[in-house]
């Protein structure tokens, strides 16, 4: 069946619009969710477009979006942060819940899971929370950018290029990184957690989904995902991931 799909634009949490597309739930709608992108990837890289398409195909609707200055989304990456990305993941739930789309599911990869896990105390509707190859310390992504941190702390901002985008990367980024703490946001997270990494994940090691695993509470679940890289680009590992969670989450959704 031929995916559906939902062009959307909604106010940031700083007041630039982002754009975001939603897979529309194929026949019964079970339920709806937010998905968060990893930490410069967007809204089309394979784990976001494979994982909602896939959620969407098995009844549960997905809003996937760009974030602040990324793909189709107004304002400069560089005026963005970890708290940003949290607090425009809230407000992504509050644009579904505008349109009687309440959102029950979030589901977060790589710097995404974790945003997911600090949104969640904001979005009273959501019931349960996914994470895929997320890392216990948001601060881990500081690898990505560790040849210019230093001269972006004294000067104050420094041109880096990830993949193939050439970013502004600011103090204020790297040092809101730097102060983020998931541990409280796990330990206090009130829904069920499902957990998913891959032992071989040479990106963001296993050892992350160890340690949120074992500050989450129950109920809480993890899942191996074998064979699979970070990104989840080989074919079916983001399909894989999706049915998993899909299976796992129908308990928690208000059919």
């Amino acid at each position: 069946m031929a995916s559906s799909t939902e062009r959307v634009r909604f106010p940031s949490s700083s007041g630039e619009v982002l754009a975001g597309i939603v897979d529309l739930p194929h026949g019964t709608v079970r339920g709806w969710g937010v998905f968060s992108h990893g930490f410069t990837l967007g809204k089309d890289c394979p784990a976001a477009s494979r994982i909602c398409k896939q959620l969407a195909a098995e009844g549960v609707g997905m809003l996937r979006f760009d974030n602040l200055g990324l793909g189709d989304s107004e304002g400069d990456w560089g005026d963005g942060s970890f708290s940003h990305k949290v607090a425009d993941t809230v407000e992504a739930t509050r644009f579904m819940a505008a349109s009687d789309r309440p959102v029950e599911l979030l589901v977060g990869h790589s710097f995404g899971g974790a945003a997911v896990l600090a949104a969640a105390a904001d979005t009273p509707h959501v019931r349960a929370v996914a994470t895929v190859g997320a890392p216990f310390d948001p601060s881990h992504i500081e690898h990505q950018y560790d040849a210019v941190v230093e001269r972006v702390i004294a000067e104050g901002e420094a041109s880096v290029t990830f993949g193939n985008k050439a970013l502004t990367l600011r103090r204020e980024f790297v040092e809101d990184v730097r102060r983020a703490d998931l541990r409280a946001c796990i330990t206090t997270l009130r829904r069920p957690l499902l957990v998913m990494h891959s032992p071989t994940d040479n990106t963001v090691g296993i050892a992350n989904a160890s340690d949120i695993f074992r500050t989450a509470r129950h109920p809480r679940n993890f899942i191996s995902l074998e064979g699979s890289d970070h990104l989840l680009t080989a074919p079916g590992q983001a399909k894989r991931a999706a049915r998993i969670i899909s299976a796992w989450a129908d308990q928690y959704l208000a059919l």
